[in-house]
């Protein structure tokens, strides 16, 4: 799939969800004035962060895809990460706000009034919010996209807190317990910061240009060195931004060959590393082989091989070197 057809696919995925936040606002609107129910009431302030967040999500993903210009070499992926920031932090307030208002009610109960109403709203809820949810997975696994991600986590724990109002609303039409009511919405509004928390998490990683996991480093190198002309490959460094991952490497080759050789060959590399990575901005440095530089982040027990190919003394505990360095560089 193309590019121009997955950006089409997450904008589709963002309308989806302002359409599905619209209708579960208007429909627990109607539901918490006819039940007064603290917990439907969360589940509305929930829907309402919902749509404030996929708008957020609607503006985020269209100007990700924006190409890179003069001011953004690098183009503007990470407006995904910032709007699932900034979707974390609307959920941390709604489960504030709600929390607020479920002790109030504890401390002055009030009984749930017309309980079969809110229970026809939440299951309605539910099966809109499976239908969305499946939706963006279909979404995410053909985009990987973040803001996606968060928005199918948050939807994703809407079933689980729908699913306890409809046994709070059960419970309140059996049985005479006006504190259930609170209680329960006191959990969802711990819920709601829990998964919160999850899509912070996910954001920052982004943000602070996390590496890629190390299987998929691994596959960069065994696809760069499995080029026969290709002796080595370090300084393996990525990163992502909303949709475009970012790899840079360096290839080493025989030290005698001439330049126009070494282009073609890192075109070929590229060209695989393309491939397996579709959306991914590559950029290959060319090395003559047996060049010595210092390692910045060498692989566990590296340090004393380094040390002694160096001719440097080195400490058997930690490996590092015991003599000064005068040549930094980078490498990894």
């Amino acid at each position: 799939m193309n590019a121009a057809a997955l950006q089409r696919l997450r904008v589709r995925a963002t309308y989806a969800s302002l359409a599905v936040a619209a209708v579960l606002i208007a429909a627990k609107l109607i539901a918490w004035i006819g039940t007064g129910s603290v917990a439907l009431l969360a589940s509305l302030i929930d829907s309402l962060v919902d749509f404030a967040a996929s708008l957020v999500n609607f503006f985020a993903v269209r100007h990700a895809a924006t190409p890179a210009d003069r001011e953004h070499r690098f183009g503007h992926g990470k407006a995904e990460p910032l709007a699932a920031l900034g979707q974390s932090a609307f959920l941390v307030g709604s489960a504030l706000l709600l929390m607020a208002e479920a002790v109030r009610r504890l401390v002055a109960p009030a009984p749930i009034e017309n309980p079969p109403v809110g229970i026809a709203v939440m299951l309605f809820s539910m099966a809109m919010t499976v239908g969305l949810v499946a939706y963006q997975r279909h979404v995410v696994r053909q985009t990987g996209s973040l803001a996606i991600t968060a928005d199918e986590l948050h939807y994703r724990g809407d079933l689980v807190m729908n699913a306890s109002v409809i046994a709070t609303l059960v419970i309140a039409s059996m049985f005479s317990v006006p504190l259930l009511d609170p209680i329960f919405g006191a959990a969802i509004g711990l819920w709601i910061i829990y998964s919160a928390t999850k899509i912070a998490r996910l954001s920052l990683t982004q943000l602070m240009d996390r590496e890629l996991p190390d299987e998929e480093r691994a596959r960069v190198r065994a696809i760069a060195e499995s080029h026969p002309e290709v002796s080595a490959v370090h300084d393996i460094r990525t990163r992502v931004a909303g949709p475009t991952a970012f790899i840079q490497l360096h290839i080493e080759m025989d030290g005698a060959m001439n330049l126009l050789r070494a282009h073609e060959i890192s075109d070929l590399v590229e060209a695989r590393l393309r491939r397996a990575f579709p959306h991914a901005e590559i950029m290959i440095h060319e090395d003559p082989a047996g060049i010595e530089e210092h390692v910045s982040f060498p692989a566990p027990g590296a340090r004393a091989v380094i040390s002694s190919i160096e001719g440097r003394a080195a400490d058997p505990e930690t490996g590092e070197s015991t003599e000064p360095q005068h040549r930094p560089g980078l490498r990894a």
